[in-house]
């Protein structure tokens, strides 16, 4: 009898890094995660230890791989290894491996005024027509410059072509493979304001602008490629190849199926990452969407439309901890069912401003519409109502930017159990909407990839075969209703 061949998938995410371990019919066997300590500063500094990133991934494999020993299985048949990362977040070094400053986390607010600085000499235009991103603290670079201007350890090596930068998964792989290999992906490239997504390569004129001449890049490659090999850190007898690095967020729209035009996944979450593959081009995005890479294996890549909604599941949690509505999320399905109608009640949830397509980061929350007919179940309605109503808004924005339709919507992440939000979307939409139930997709996603290269699954053909038991939501016969509801909530969005 052939011997089974799993794949190790590394998920290292911003508060944990997650282990699983997958078999050929991509069902997860064994898993281990640790949580990862991020320091919040004041001015809106976030930052990570980079050593602290790699032993966390370290003790996240050897939980998993006891958890597989112990459910009888051998790390020996373990054939290759996936690992997906938090995208933005980036590490630089020097020639000997060492840190030169703590990891930048995406979420890090240092470059508000660089931002500011660069917009105002007009490179708006330039960095979206490249990079199909905006000038904003979230993607590395503007980061990155922070650091050369205010931190001479990283200016005198950045001056000297001594300074190495890599986005979280470059890191990894550098310190798995003892420095021997220092690559990244075209999805986690196309996130640092530095790569051309048309010529899919570094930009060196936009490096000039930057005043980042000298800075050493990573070499790009797919998705899915030999990355080069390792022991991870001595947990292996022998050296396993690396065969897939992606940014989390694209892991997770390849590990939903998301594999051609027109389909699209919602992570909802705390916030919520809209990908929608586009299929072989770059699209410039006129509706406040981002362009980006989508995934990429050999011989083809996909590049997708993405929306970042900021909050979700944040709502959730207001109503919840500060409110006190109710005491479980679980609950709030059954409230919202509750009254019949939303008797014309809006929650605009920017309570940290709207993301896409508004872009109105300075806006404020909004309840609206109230009466004294109004009850909790009301409130909880719409602010349940107010997370498919978000995701309309960019699937909307997308399908003008792509001239494509959107075919089918795959929802993960915890909203994604929540019947009454996914229903009502799936007749918001008028669409099907398939979710998942699978917490750890974006693991799924780099085991893919990983595998596909490894020769443990022949091709994505094979890969749509798998995982299929999502559970599907089918639109209502008569979505009348819903579209009036949506009607209100975009004069509610305009203030009328």
């Amino acid at each position: 009898m052939a011997t089974k061949k799993y794949i190790l998938a590394i998920d290292q995410g911003t508060s944990s890094t997650k282990s699983l371990i997958f078999d050929d019919k991509g069902q997860a066997i064994a898993k281990g995660s640790e949580d990862l300590y991020t320091h919040y500063l004041p001015n809106g500094f976030v930052e990570q230890e980079p050593e602290v990133i790699y032993q966390n991934a370290i003790i996240s494999v050897t939980k998993c791989l006891k958890q597989f020993a112990e459910k009888g299985f051998d790390k020996n048949d373990i054939v290759a290894i996936g690992i997906s990362n938090q995208r933005e977040t980036f590490v630089v070094w020097d020639k000997n491996g060492k840190p030169l400053y703590n990891a930048v986390v995406w979420q890090c607010k240092r470059s508000v005024q660089i931002c500011e600085t660069f917009k105002q000499k007009g490179l708006s235009q330039t960095v979206s027509e490249k990079t199909g991103l905006i000038i904003d603290p979230y993607f590395s670079a503007t980061k990155l410059i922070w650091l050369y201007q205010n931190n001479e350890t990283v200016r005198i090596a950045i001056e000297t072509g001594e300074a190495y930068f890599g986005t979280v998964d470059t890191w990894l792989l550098y310190k798995l493979t003892n420095g021997n290999v220092y690559a990244t992906d075209y999805t986690n490239a196309s996130r640092t304001l530095l790569f051309n997504l048309h010529s899919l390569q570094w930009d060196e004129e936009l490096i000039s602008a930057f005043g980042l001449a000298g800075i050493n890049l990573p070499e790009v490659k797919s998705s899915s490629a030999l990355f080069g090999t390792t022991t991870l850190d001595g947990l292996f007898d022998n050296e396993i190849p690396v065969t897939s690095l992606i940014g989390d967020s694209h892991a997770a729209a390849f590990g939903e199926g998301c594999f051609d035009a027109g389909t699209a996944k919602a992570t909802l979450g705390t916030g919520c990452s809209i990908l929608m593959n586009i299929g072989n081009r770059p699209v410039a995005s006129q509706n406040g969407m981002v362009t980006t890479v989508c995934w990429s294996i050999d011989g083809r890549l996909d590049y997708a439309l993405e929306g970042v909604i900021v909050s979700c599941g944040a709502t959730i949690e207001w109503l919840r901890n500060e409110l006190n509505l109710f005491t479980d999320s679980k609950e709030t399905a059954v409230m919202a069912n509750a009254v019949a109608d939303n008797e014309g009640v809006y929650l605009i949830p920017a309570f940290s401003g709207l993301g896409s397509p508004h872009w109105q980061m300075d806006r404020k929350a909004l309840l609206t519409g109230m009466s004294f007919s109004t009850t909790k179940n009301h409130i909880i309605r719409a602010a349940l109502e107010s997370i498919p109503y978000q995701v309309k808004d960019v699937i909307v924005a997308m399908e003008k930017d792509a001239a494509l339709t959107l075919s089918e919507l795959y929802a993960d992440g915890g909203i994604s159990t929540n019947h009454f939000v996914i229903q009502f979307l799936c007749d918001l939409l008028n669409k099907k909407v398939a979710a998942i139930g699978m917490p750890d997709v974006s693991a799924l996603g780099a085991a893919y990839l990983a595998g596909l290269k490894a020769g443990v699954y022949e091709n994505i053909d094979v890969l749509r075969n798998l995982n299929t038991d999502k559970k599907k939501y089918i639109p209502a016969a008569d979505t009348n209703k819903v579209n009036e509801y949506y009607n209100g909530w975009c004069k509610a969005i305009k203030n009328e």
